[in-house]
């Protein structure tokens, strides 16, 4: 009998759900939110006001495009965590209420292993090419930068991890500072194509072991940009294409660093990544050049599984329905989840 798994996410600003059925993609659709732009960031009051309104209409989508009716789901699987604590209780409640009302189980899953098992979601008509475990994956959004050693679907090792910014908040801070909008990861990725990457330095942190740290290279930014500008008060305007391209390159280089030695005490070859910062162009041409340099099998997410989506929250409750997990219906959300 197959297992049919529908999955809600509302961790951030997205509101997606996704039909998977033996781990074949139905359906994945995502409602965003552009309110939030004009504030230059995530407001959390506005994001689960929007949840309310779209949770439904989204859900009910999915299940549509996916041919599939609800009585005809095995189970379904939410994102408990982290995120935003007002965005998860959307969709929690809404996971919560359909479980009840059709009496099947309800899985939990932990965002970040979504990110992570995005690899495994199949597609009619895809190669569908999976990573063999145990597997390095970086794991690099707005929210975490982290090395992750995955031995199975359900077994997850941190080897390494930010010990205060994530990347994608680096490239999102330094956008708004440099005036360029948000998000500013795609922003900075596009204007560094056609710059210099090569021109500027900025300061690489020392840390040792597998952490990252990214506050240093926005505060050398910062002091770069504040002492040029001082002598010309153009000069961001004359040079934004190679400050983001040389800045870009730094954080590649920072994250690359630690993915290589990474590989390297592990032994591991199977290396993929996932995120949200997994779409920019650069960090994916240097996982694949690293890769054919040092043997890698490397492996990268197609762009509509980088950002949040039900999709991986979907396939990740289908490993934990499989392997017998369930949650209770009095499951609350939270925003911080210390382990995977």
């Amino acid at each position: 009998m197959s297992d049919i798994i529908l999955g809600i996410e509302s961790s951030c600003d997205d509101t997606s759900a996704a039909v998977i059925k033996d781990g074949w993609l139905l359906s994945n659709v995502i409602a965003s939110q552009e309110v939030h732009k004009s504030f230059g960031g995530v407001v959390p009051e506005l994001a689960s006001r929007a949840h309310e309104l779209n949770i439904v209409p989204v859900v009910s989508e999915a299940l549509t495009r996916a041919g599939v009716k609800a009585e005809d789901l095995t189970a379904i699987a939410f994102t408990r965590g982290p995120g935003l604590l007002g965005s998860l209780l959307v969709g929690t409640s809404f996971a919560k209420a359909m479980a009840l009302s059709l009496n099947i189980p309800l899985v939990m899953v932990n965002h970040l292993q979504g990110h992570v098992l995005a690899n495994f979601v199949k597609q009619y008509d895809k190669e569908n090419r999976q990573p063999s475990f145990p597997f390095l994956c970086l794991l690099v959004s707005g929210g975490n930068s982290q090395i992750v050693r995955v031995n199975s679907p359900l077994e997850f090792e941190i080897l390494g991890q930010t010990i205060d910014d994530a990347v994608g908040e680096a490239f999102d801070k330094c956008s708004k500072m440099m005036g360029l909008g948000y998000p500013g990861g795609p922003i900075i990725d596009r204007l560094a194509s056609q710059g210099n990457s090569d021109r500027f330095k900025f300061a690489k942190p020392h840390i040792p072991g597998l952490d990252y740290s990214f506050s240093g290279v926005k505060t050398s930014l910062l002091y770069f940009v504040r002492d040029e500008m001082a002598k010309d008060p153009d000069f961001m305007e004359k040079n934004k294409e190679d400050i983001c391209a040389s800045f870009q390159k730094c954080l590649i280089d920072i994250l690359m660093d630690k993915l290589v030695k990474a590989a390297k005490q592990t032994g591991i070859k199977e290396v993929c990544i996932g995120g949200g910062v997994s779409a920019n162009s650069g960090l994916r041409r240097r996982v694949e050049e690293e890769g054919k340099k040092r043997g890698w099998t490397t492996y990268l997410p197609e762009f509509k599984f980088t950002t949040d989506n039900a999709a991986m929250i979907a396939i990740a409750g289908l490993f934990h329905y499989r392997a017998g997990e369930r949650c209770p219906l009095d499951i609350a959300p939270v925003s911080r989840i210390a382990d995977f």
